[in-house]
């Protein structure tokens, strides 16, 4: 049981990081451009298997 007095605080710390992360990647406007994906998809401009 003192394993948990460990363990916890550990995954805290580790939530509390990808919660700044989250957080950083939302205010930087990294998720801004969903109708351009939205077109890209339906396009016949880009080409799954390009020449090489």
């Amino acid at each position: 049981m003192q394993v948990l007095s460990y363990l916890i605080p550990i995954s805290l710390f580790l939530g509390g990081v990808g919660l700044v992360g989250f957080l950083y990647t939302v205010r930087s406007n990294q998720y801004d451009d969903p109708e351009g994906d939205a077109q890209r998809i339906l396009s016949g401009q880009y080409d799954d298997k390009p020449k090489t």
